[in-house]
């Protein structure tokens, strides 16, 4: 075989990733948990207060509503300018490609050395990189600003994903307090806050290749002390305005 004809990958190294650049994975799996935590942390502290049932179940509506719109646009901005930042330095890199190409190639070739790769070999990969202007601003910006031209995300995606798993992990704890009340409904979204907890860690230990129980463990340590602290700052709050 020659020198420079890599061997064929065998069958077992076939592999795809997942894309996980472009925004959406990312906002719906923290809006999940975001919705999750937020919620059913605030539910029990309200219900720790010992209210009646209407003003839990407006707390969690409201929570809900409030929490899904800021979510989804924060998501929106912060997703918005930073894909405007980086359309602004590729427009940069590209009216640099067009100036001052000899530049730029001597550029690339730096890059390439201080990596490790020869002179020779450096020189000819930027050759074959600046003879087409795409590749040459993808390279570029991959090797210069750090990031991939063709992943920057849309705003867009991010946002709705956001504003669906938020409001998705924030009604799964008051579903119980939409059909009843008192302690069997405090129990009731304890229990799902804890499973689904658990189960958010699993499919993010699943998808990020770690370990799952690990990742499970530690998300539903998160939501246990969250929903525990408001649930005890809401139980002395109302032992304190004699509502007990």
């Amino acid at each position: 075989m020659p020198d420079d004809q890599a061997p064929p990958l065998p069958a077992a190294g076939l592999h795809q990733h997942r894309n996980v650049s472009g925004g959406g994975f990312r906002a719906a799996i923290f809006g999940l948990s975001d919705g999750l935590v937020t919620n059913v942390s605030l539910i029990l502290g309200v219900a720790g207060a010992h209210p009646s049932a209407p003003f839990v179940r407006l707390a969690g509506v409201a929570g809900l509503v409030a929490g899904a719109f800021s979510m989804a646009a924060g998501e929106f901005v912060s997703m918005r300018a930073q894909s405007e930042l980086m359309l602004r330095e590729l427009d940069v890199e590209r009216a640099a490609l067009v100036k001052w190409p000899k530049d730029e190639r001597d550029e690339l070739i730096e890059i390439y050395r201080r990596r490790g790769i020869g002179r020779g070999v450096a020189e000819r990969l930027a050759d074959e990189v600046m003879a087409d202007p795409e590749l040459a601003l993808e390279t570029h910006a991959r090797e210069e600003l750090g990031f991939d031209p063709r992943a920057i995300g849309s705003p867009i995606q991010a946002s709705i994903s956001s504003f669906l798993s938020f409001a998705l992990g924030a009604l799964l704890p008051l579903i119980p307090w939409l059909i009843g009340s008192g302690v069997g409904a405090v129990l009731a979204s304890v229990v799902i806050g804890a499973l689904t907890a658990f189960v958010v860690g699993l499919l993010l230990g699943q998808l990020t290749g770690r370990s799952r129980w690990r990742s499970a463990l530690r998300q539903l340590v998160v939501a246990a002390l969250a929903a525990a602290i408001t649930f005890a700052i809401g139980r002395a709050v109302g032992l304190g305005t004699g509502t007990a």
